[in-house]
């Protein structure tokens, strides 16, 4: 605690010299390294890489952040990594965006997040757009398709990874391992709200952590050889800490970027209008989205078929498939809403021009509220990290993310390998259960060979994402899948 005081405390024997001043200031400089030696130029670098792999749903775009920012480029610690995913994983809207955001503001303050967190999605954005219009003007694209079957093969491997390599550091006695089971099954086989799972692992572990249990602190204490030897450190960075007039400036910056646009729509366009419809329907979204985007999923297709007319029946589905299969969060789906429900009501302006202002706009209110929720609450959540009782609870907390990553491996192992479930329902217990007359005979063997290839052989991601995509290609020339 004393050497920290002495880093980040005031200096009285002397003015402030430049390097302090540097390091308090909210932005870096270009002539400032900050002190983990990570240039923003080498930091973009590494968000575009991170952003161009994001597939597979928030347990793929997660495993690429662990592997990427701790073991390969040593940024932050294991410890700090599952700490930042904790919180995130509390918030609405899409975990692994914000905790893009989040590892971006540690690492080059208020810039740097909005850096790594824009880059999350922007190819999202971009290829739901050309998807969109390619949607809009001809329908599906078999080509398309074709690609995307064989990539996601690749990322069901790297799903299964990201459960093996958080579970190996997460689960590290019986009780942990227990809790991720009970969260597996809660959510698995009784459809468990997720904001409820995560609150009974946080109670739990919280009354654990405050009792002392050791058990409680083991998933959160840097005390591997490789937790000890990352580039951030494990102190509290001088931007990071709390301040009252900070925050009151963020929410009011964050609050009037995301609802002066909303209010300026109503006001000049009135509430019936299709933009005012989009702006203030996905910003109620943006509220709601606990667990993830299948969470409210199912919410948005009805409405968006049966309320506002935006979309035909089964075409959400159509949304989704595009979503899941390009990188970026799943909640990307609601730009492909946005689009379709303009360019089906563009007033005067061309159908294309509409739905691409009605797909942005929806993107924005999206996830304007995303940083907000960053920048205003990781102060708060990063000076906690050394509270027992709060420790106890995140180490919980992880436990339980790991058999939600799980089920989230096994939904979307179902969903890739066979064209067709059906809900068993008996008493409180439910699932989606596959059915084996349905089985695809060659998503089973790509995936089978991406899983073999990365767990056995250890080829790393680019490889096999290539290898499956370019093997889903070659099988739609060859006629083998339409």
């Amino acid at each position: 605690m004393r050497q920290k005081k002495r880093t980040t405390g005031p200096r009285r024997s002397r003015g402030p010299d430049v390097s302090e001043t540097l390091q308090n200031s909210d932005q870096p400089t270009a002539q400032a390294l900050p002190s983990h030696g990570v240039s923003l130029g080498e930091a973009f670098r590494v968000w575009l890489r991170v952003a161009a792999l994001s597939f597979g749903g928030p347990a793929g775009q997660i495993a690429v952040m662990h592997r990427i920012l701790v073991e390969e480029k040593r940024w932050i610690s294991e410890a700090r990594f599952l700490h930042a995913l904790n919180y995130c994983m509390l918030l609405p809207g899409p975990e692994a965006q914000q905790l893009a955001t989040y590892v971006g503001w540690l690492m080059h303050r208020t810039l740097g997040g909005i850096m790594a967190g824009g880059l999350f999605i922007l190819p999202g954005i971009v290829a739901i757009m050309g998807l969109s219009w390619i949607y809009a003007l001809y329908g599906k694209i078999g080509i398309v398709a074709a690609l995307f079957f064989g990539l996601k093969a690749a990322v069901l491997a790297i799903v299964l990874e990201a459960v093996v390599r958080i579970g190996k550091r997460a689960l590290k006695n019986r009780i942990l391992i227990g809790i991720a089971a009970a969260a597996f099954v809660a959510i698995f086989f009784f459809d468990a709200p997720f904001p409820l799972i995560i609150l009974a692992a946080g109670l739990i572990g919280f009354f654990g952590g405050r009792a002392g249990l050791p058990q409680f602190q083991a998933g959160n204490h840097g005390n591997d050889a490789q937790d000890n030897d990352n580039l951030l450190g494990e102190h509290l960075p001088a931007h990071a800490s709390p301040n009252m007039g900070r925050s009151v400036r963020v929410a009011a910056t964050w609050l009037t970027l995301w609802l002066v646009p909303v209010l300026a729509l109503v006001l000049i366009l009135g509430r019936d209008d299709v933009f005012s419809q989009i702006a203030i329907f996905f910003s109620k979204m943006a509220m709601v989205t606990f667990g993830g985007a299948y969470a409210v999923l199912a919410y948005v297709a009805q409405q968006a078929v049966e309320t506002y007319g935006w979309l035909q029946p089964g075409e959400m589905l159509d949304g989704l498939g595009m979503a899941e299969t390009t990188p970026g969060p799943l909640i990307m789906v609601l730009q492909f809403v946005g689009f379709m429900a303009a360019f089906r009501d563009a007033g005067a302006l061309p159908p294309l021009l509409a739905g691409t202002l009605g797909g942005l706009l929806a993107t924005w209110v999206t996830f304007a509220p995303c940083f907000l929720w960053i920048f205003l609450g990781a102060p708060y959540i990063e000076v906690l990290r050394g509270n027992r009782a709060l420790s106890g609870a995140l180490s919980a907390i992880t436990a339980a993310v790991v058999g939600v990553i799980l089920n989230l491996a096994i939904w979307f192992g179902i969903h890739t390998i066979f064209g067709n479930v059906q809900a068993v329902e008996w008493g409180p217990f439910s699932l989606d259960a596959p059915v084996w007359e349905s089985v695809n005979g060659w998503a089973l063997l790509l995936s089978g060979a991406a899983i073999l290839a990365m767990f056995r052989f250890h080829v790393g991601m680019l490889p096999t994402l290539a290898a499956t995509s370019i093997a889903g290609l070659v099988l739609y020339w060859t006629g083998m899948i339409a």
